[in-house]
């Protein structure tokens, strides 16, 4: 299957449908994506029940099998085309396209009666086009500027074959029951308040002691290599991010902030190595004290567009679990390497499969530093993934403005990938900043700017990892880690739990006492429906024998055998050491 000419020729079927459905729509543009593409049009407001009356003309033009032909038309013999079913949008774009190409001709495909810009190459015959589904429409604002008018976009996912088509959608399927927003709603782990604000998450207790294990797992992994925790506040002066580099290029994603006190123009911190850099800057440094290595968990704000948000994937308040080192040169390749096996470690511990993007600048001209500087960063940064054997493949125009970077890519359990940590370089804001140390010859020396994040967005990973998981938290991370049920309000059953409950203090495991006056197994399914790694009943056999037999949650166990009565110590001993090991399995079956 060449897949573009299936994207390329559904695309002018939607377009053809799309106008003889609604005559006085203006077609913009057409943009292939991973799945299919997305049409824009200038129409009325279209919503989810019209998909299949669009659908049903789409095949009608299949049904008539016509072949798709190339024609040329001329400067004048096109913009009187386009002008004459009055399509503006098209007429501009031709008029700039022979403005900034000067050519004489132009392409367009045609079937029937009807002929638009050709996108490349098409199928010989529309009746090879057969499996496609229009899956949303949604409004967009043109060039994605508020400024200007809001249009409607038509999704459509086009597939080789039947089998593919079911595939996706059964995929689809998957994808909803595990979707994070009905798990946070669910799992009760976080919700959102119009009065707060579109695009800011409030974590609830559970949520929050989520978000801190793996933040804590994060930093352990990078405070054991000689990271020093730093705080710094969530507002700055302008000023910083003009000398930062940072104003010209996301000035219009900054939250602004009046001071009623002074003239200082304050914004919202929408990064944080700005800040660092101050710290460094704040007492004279010699190589002896180098590298020398920042972390911090904190909060960062960018004012993203209404449009883009969407549960914990885009929010407006971000926390990165952040770092920065600085070092010489001669130290890059070790201080990245470090950085590689402490993602590889994490992404490992949370069961999600790694590959690495070498993200490198591209041709135009919206990166600082020179070119030498570039390819020399670029060189080293493929040298160290090399050098520990990490799958890997490069791709230009994804770097940061200021440096290359190396962005993982994680696989969750649907093989979808996510980008999620990323290790990045930097030679200009050390220079800009006019950072210095002094070398082994009394000489001042820039050094080296090292950015990681491990998780990136908190937020966006825990999307992921929520969908990833299901909601099926191992013990270590879960917010709760054990619920234990009584069968009976009887007092010598109720003084035995007091003792478990007092074990579980002393072992900091995170429990829930379930007393309440209903069925045990009512109890049990609202254990089960809250994804809780282990239960434990406690009744009349329980407080003679001292004795516990755990309900585990099916996808930590390790076989189908029936379990036999734990003593309680042993029970404690045995969630503690998984705790401990961040075990993903249960080893009480083993």
């Amino acid at each position: 299957m060449k897949i573009d000419e299936y994207f390329n020729s559904c695309q002018f079927v939607l377009n053809k449908a799309v106008l003889e459905i609604y005559p006085s729509a203006q077609l913009i543009d057409s943009f292939n994506n991973d799945n299919g593409f997305f049409s824009d049009f200038d129409i009325q407001s279209i919503s989810e029940t019209d998909f299949e009356k669009i659908e049903l003309k789409m095949k009608e033009i299949i049904a008539q099998a016509s072949n798709f032909l190339s024609i040329k038309l001329n400067q004048s013999e096109a913009l009187d085309w386009f002008k004459a079913i009055n399509q503006p949008y098209r007429v501009k774009q031709l008029e700039n396209l022979f403005q900034d190409n000067k050519q004489n001709f132009i392409e367009l495909c045609k079937i029937d009666n009807f002929q638009d810009l050709s996108k490349g190459k098409y199928l010989k015959n529309v009746s090879d086009l057969k499996y496609f589904k229009i899956m949303s429409v949604s409004g967009v604002y043109l060039d994605n500027d508020i400024k200007k008018k809001q249009v409607q976009r038509i999704h459509v996912n086009v597939f080789k074959d039947k089998q593919a088509m079911v595939d996706y959608f059964q995929a689809l399927d998957q994808a909803q029951l595990r979707d994070h927003r009905r798990l946070g709603v669910s799992l009760d782990l976080f919700v959102f308040s119009d009065l707060v604000g579109i695009g800011l998450p409030l974590f609830t207790p559970r949520g929050t002691i989520l978000r801190e294990e793996l933040s804590n797992f994060s930093n352990e992994l990078r405070l054991k290599h000689g990271f020093q925790k730093v705080f710094i506040p969530h507002l700055t002066k302008k000023d910083l991010y003009e000398k930062s580099g940072h104003w010209s290029k996301f000035g219009d994603e900054l939250f602004l902030v009046n001071s009623q006190e002074t003239s200082d123009q304050l914004i919202l911190k929408p990064m944080n190595c700005p800040h660092h850099t101050r710290i460094y800057a704040s007492q004279p440094r010699s190589y002896k004290d180098l590298p020398i290595r920042y972390l911090e968990t904190t909060t960062v704000y960018r004012d993203e567009k209404t449009g883009e948000l969407g549960g914990l994937n885009r929010v407006r308040s971000i926390t990165q679990d952040d770092s920065h080192v600085f070092c010489a040169t001669d130290q890059i390749e070790d201080e990245i390497s470090f950085l590689l096996e402490s993602a590889q470690r994490f992404y490992q511990t949370v069961g999600m499969s790694l590959r690495v993007r070498l993200s490198y600048r591209d041709n135009s001209n919206g990166y600082l530093g020179s070119q030498e500087i570039w390819q020399t960063s670029q060189l080293q940064l493929k040298n160290a993934v090399e050098k520990i054997d990490l799958e890997y493949f490069e791709q230009e125009g994804e770097a940061a403005f200021y440096g290359p970077k190396i962005d993982f890519m994680a696989t969750d359990a649907l093989n979808r990938e996510h980008q999620v940590a990323t290790v990045q370089l930097d030679f200009v804001q050390p220079e800009r900043f006019n950072l210095n140390y002094i070398d082994q010859n009394n000489d001042k020396k820039t050094p080296i700017m090292i950015h990681c994040a491990l998780m990136g967005s908190i937020e966006r990973f825990l999307a992921v990892y929520i969908e990833h998981t299901n909601g099926n938290f191992p013990v270590w991370n879960a917010p709760e880690q054990l619920r234990i049920i009584t069968v009976n309000q009887d007092e010598k059953i109720l003084k035995y739990v007091n003792q478990i409950i007092e074990m579980c203090h002393m072992g900091n495991i995170r429990f829930f006492l379930d007393n309440q006056s209903e069925s045990v197994s009512k109890k049990i399914k609202q254990a089960e429906l809250l994804k809780i790694p282990y239960v434990l009943v406690i009744g009349e056999k329980e407080f003679h024998e001292k004795v516990v037999l755990p309900r585990i949650r099916r996808d930590l166990r390790n076989n189908s055998n029936n379990l036999e009565p734990l003593q309680i110590d042993n029970f404690f001993a045995t969630m503690q050491t998984e705790i401990k090991n961040r075990s993903s399995k249960t080893s009480l079956d083993l």
